[in-house]
C-alpha cells in the first residue's frame, strides 16, 4: 500500500512538469547576430553588427508567454566594415570593451502580440541597466539543422538611446545620433 501511494505521489508531482513541455534553445553563433543603425552628422545611417551571441531561450511550448530569454552579446565583435571606426567603437570613447566586453538582455515578460511577441526585459550595456521592449517575429520553424538538432528563428527590433546607457555622451546628437535601432536575428538550436 505504501509503495502504491508513493508511486501515485510521484506521478502527481511529475504530471505538471510533463505538461509544461519546457525546452532550452541556444543561439547558433554562426547564424545569429545583432545589427545596429545610427544616424551620423544628421546625413546618413552608419550600420554595423555584433556576432558571438550567447545565452539561452527557455521555451514553454504549451504557453509561450511563460518563456524566458537571457542573451549575451559580445561587444568586442563590433563590425562596421571600417577598421579604424571599429577600433574607436571598442575604445573608451564608445563601448569601452576592455571594461564592458558584453551586453546582456534578460526578459521579465513575454506577451503575444498579433502574429508575434512583445518581450520586455532589462538590457545591461556599458555598465548601465535599462528596461527595453522587443517586438519579436517568430518563432519560425522548427527545421532540422546540420547539427541534427531542431532549429527555430526569431527576429526582434527595438530602439535605444545611446546616452541613456552612458555611451559617447561627449558627442552631440548632431554628430552621432542618440537613437540606435537594433535588429536581433537569432537562429536557436534545441538542446
Amino acid at each position: 500500500m505504501i509503495k502504491q501511494l508513493s508511486s501515485l505521489v510521484t506521478l502527481a508531482l511529475a504530471a505538471p512538469l510533463a505538461l509544461a513541455q519546457v525546452s532550452t534553445w541556444v543561439p547558433d553563433k554562426m547564424h545569429s547576430e545583432v545589427n545596429f543603425s545610427i544616424l551620423h552628422l544628421g546625413l546618413s545611417n552608419v550600420r554595423g553588427h555584433f556576432g558571438n551571441i550567447g545565452g539561452a531561450i527557455v521555451l514553454n511550448e504549451s504557453d509561450i508567454t511563460k518563456s524566458t530569454v537571457n542573451v549575451t552579446i559580445d561587444l568586442t565583435t563590433v563590425d562596421t566594415g571600417v577598421a579604424p571606426r571599429d577600433a574607436d567603437l571598442k575604445s573608451p570613447n564608445f563601448f569601452d570593451v576592455a571594461q564592458f566586453p558584453t551586453a546582456t538582455f534578460v526578459s521579465s515578460s513575454v506577451a503575444k502580440n498579433g502574429k508575434g511577441l512583445t518581450v520586455s526585459g532589462s538590457l545591461t550595456l556599458h555598465g548601465v541597466t535599462k528596461p527595453v521592449v522587443l517586438q519579436v517575429e517568430g518563432p519560425t520553424g522548427p527545421v532540422p539543422g546540420m547539427d541534427k538538432k531542431p532549429h527555430s528563428g526569431f527576429s526582434a527590433t527595438t530602439t535605444i538611446s545611446r546616452t541613456a546607457f552612458g555611451i559617447a555622451t561627449t558627442f552631440p546628437a548632431a554628430v552621432v545620433g542618440d537613437e540606435v535601432k537594433l535588429t536581433i536575428d537569432l537562429d536557436v538550436a534545441k538542446q
